[in-house]
């Protein structure tokens, strides 16, 4: 539970930071096109670093469901580091082939919201 909660804060934490490196610090560096691709990422890790205290919260409401939110909570993470860090690293590199890595941080966010899913609907 306080594992997902601070993990949740700290990512929360650093999408702010992210942001506005990318809103200051990156806006004469980047073309458009790159720097949407990292508001992206600061979006995705903002949306997902909430779903991380919810998570937190979770757990510690319905401990009988708390492996489905567990599972929920890491697949979060995984996907915060998958998607929104492949976007922060192409952004900077501009190395195309890292678009690849997305999608599977993408997935890890969609499995990680049908766990939430079951975990509610069966023990709420």
């Amino acid at each position: 539970m306080k594992l997902f909660i601070i993990a949740g804060a700290v990512n929360a934490f650093l999408a702010v930071a992210l942001g506005a490196f990318g809103a200051h610090g990156l806006k004469d560096k980047l073309d458009a096109h790159y720097l949407g691709i990292w508001e992206t990422g600061v979006q995705y890790q903002m949306f997902h670093a909430a779903g991380l205290l919810v998570v937190g919260l979770l757990i510690g409401k319905l401990a009988a469901a708390g492996s489905l939110f567990t599972w929920s909570g890491w697949l979060m993470l995984v996907g915060i580091i998958l998607f929104s860090g492949s976007l922060y690293v192409l952004s900077l590199t501009k190395i195309s082939v890292l678009g690849a890595i997305t999608p599977l941080g993408g997935v890890c966010f969609l499995a990680a919201w049908v766990m939430m899913i079951i975990g509610t609907a069966k023990y709420l």
